[in-house]
């Protein structure tokens, strides 16, 4: 079912874009089943998508337009970041001869964010006491990874290499087990070389995963099962950990200053959707109708 934004028409395309967008987040943090939360994710995809046509209508009456240089300066900028025009454009199923659409879109997309960053502008910055009472509240999105340190012997298991690799990995943890050296024996048996032995301090999401759980569930000073990952198989000591631990204050504060600030532009971002919203008129249609 489209909708009808002051005249403005956003089809089933877009909606069903973000409704995709918005379940395969609950998905990743696994609050999903099948569809029994549809219903729910629709309407907050209708919500979101009528909140910016409702900000890019107002940007583009209150606003001037976003001057050429800025925007091509965006667009070159978007194209770096994927690599290059082509992958740019193949990322968002465009062509080069669609071009001038993607900068009418990103120029509209400038002029919302220049919108957006007005509402508050003209705000006082809060207090220093503020700040610091923010950083309390919220003191877990300032603390620092968990870091690890570890050495391993990696042997790779390739065709019938594999039983014959396991089989080494065991003895050698018997012999590790009884006292032996873990640095003497990796330098002597690791496919790796010397360099990649200590491994030095790592946090999560920085090497294989399947490596990573092993490593993050052991103490300091024991010897991990054997276990595989796509490089083969591996034994790992863990030889320090860095627990998480909050940052000082005057480290992040210029960070937690602009978390406040983006909160502060949120919410008012809000307050002018629903009074947008209040003068809109908004209507549901069954049958898509020409643009």
């Amino acid at each position: 079912m489209a909708i009808v934004v002051n005249g403005q028409v956003v089809g089933d395309d877009a909606l069903n874009a973000e409704f995709s967008n918005i379940k395969g987040y609950y998905e990743s943090l696994g609050n999903v089943s099948c569809c029994e939360r549809d219903p729910e994710f629709r309407g907050y995809a209708r919500d979101n998508v009528v909140a910016r046509v409702l900000l890019a209508q107002e940007a583009q009456r209150a606003l001037p337009p976003t001057p050429d240089a800025e925007v091509e300066a965006a667009l070159d900028k978007l194209k770096d970041e994927h690599g290059g025009e082509e992958r740019f454009l193949m990322m968002i199923g465009a062509t080069r001869d669609q071009l001038d659409l993607v900068r009418r879109d990103l120029e509209a997309d400038l002029r919302v964010r220049r919108l957006v960053e007005s509402l508050a502008a003209s705000d006082p910055p809060p207090p220093e006491s503020e700040i610091r009472r923010y950083y309390a509240a919220n003191i877990e999105i300032y603390r620092t990874a968990e870091e690890v340190r570890a050495s391993h012997i990696l042997k790779a298991s390739r065709g019938e290499q594999r039983h014959a690799a396991y089989d080494q990995l065991r003895d050698l943890r018997r012999q590790l087990q009884a006292g032996a050296d873990f640095e003497s024996l990796a330098k002597q048996h690791s496919d790796k070389g010397d360099e990649h032995v200590d491994l030095g301090f790592f946090k999560r999401g920085e090497l294989a995963e399947e490596f990573e759980v092993v490593a993050f569930s052991l103490d300091v000073g024991e010897i991990s099962p054997v276990f595989a990952t796509p490089f083969g198989y591996h034994l790992i000591k863990l030889t320090d950990r860095k627990p998480a631990a909050p940052r000082p204050f005057e480290e992040v504060r210029d960070a937690v200053l602009d978390q406040m600030l983006a909160e502060r532009r949120q919410e008012k971002t809000r307050e002018l959707v629903k009074e947008l919203q209040a003068r809109a008129t908004i209507e549901e249609v069954e049958e898509p109708v020409a643009t």
